[in-house]
């Protein structure tokens, strides 16, 4: 009796568990990618509902990070200015006080309600971070945030994940530096000095070990 079904037949498991397994592969590569932080967070540039230019603040104006963001260096999370902070320099200094691009922040000096700012950097709920023993131990704004001060619209510069932490607290040496350079978002080390050299010594003399388990970031 002749065969019923042709002998290429006989390959047709091993062509589906191969079908199966390069799917899998695919599936999941995609997935590593398109939902880690790299791709959902980092280039994030939502419209604020005030045009604010940090480069024109910082970078032309000279003003430090801790007049707006004034608690970065006490509180666990760094604030958002409130409206009052604007208008110091929009309403009682006389600048740009009739500016078109400030009438949500005249709506808001005037209605008592906040700025509806949209925070670009958070962290889940459950992460533990706080942003004053960072701040307070030399790592620059700069090293999370990336050059806001070249900024004219802020956005999300670095990934923040698990892994990019991780990186930071097993070589912090590369990222620490003097206290007093914190906010100098331009500061690069002198006298032929390298960064390893200098964060080096700055580990030493603070005594500074940050933790690697998972207690750490997650309480």
């Amino acid at each position: 009796m002749a065969n019923f079904f042709p002998r290429s037949s006989n390959y047709l498991p091993l062509k589906i568990l191969l079908c199966v397994v390069v799917s899998g592969i695919a599936a999941t590569a995609a997935v590593w990618y398109y939902f880690t932080p790299k791709y959902t967070r980092v280039g994030y540039e939502p419209t604020q509902p005030v045009p604010f230019s940090h480069a024109i603040h910082v970078e032309q104006l000279g003003m430090d990070c801790r007049y707006c963001h004034s608690f970065v260096e006490v509180a666990a999370h760094s604030n958002v200015p409130t409206t009052q902070v604007c208008m110091n320099c929009h309403k009682e200094g006389g600048v740009q006080t009739n500016n078109k691009k400030l009438e949500a922040v005249r709506d808001s000096w005037e209605s008592g309600r906040p700025v509806e700012w949209i925070q670009i950097h958070k962290t889940p709920e459950y992460v533990y971070f706080n942003h004053s023993v960072h701040v307070n131990r030399g790592v620059s704004c700069v090293s999370c945030h990336g050059k806001v001060n070249e900024m004219e619209v802020v956005y999300h510069k670095e990934p923040m994940s698990m892994a990019w932490c991780l990186d930071c607290h097993r070589n912090p040496e590369a990222h620490l530096r003097p206290a007093n350079e914190v906010t100098n978002l331009n500061w690069v080390p002198e006298d032929g000095v390298t960064q390893e050299e200098i964060g080096r010594q700055i580990k030493a003399d603070w005594n500074i070990q940050p933790p690697q388990n998972c207690s750490a970031c997650h309480r």
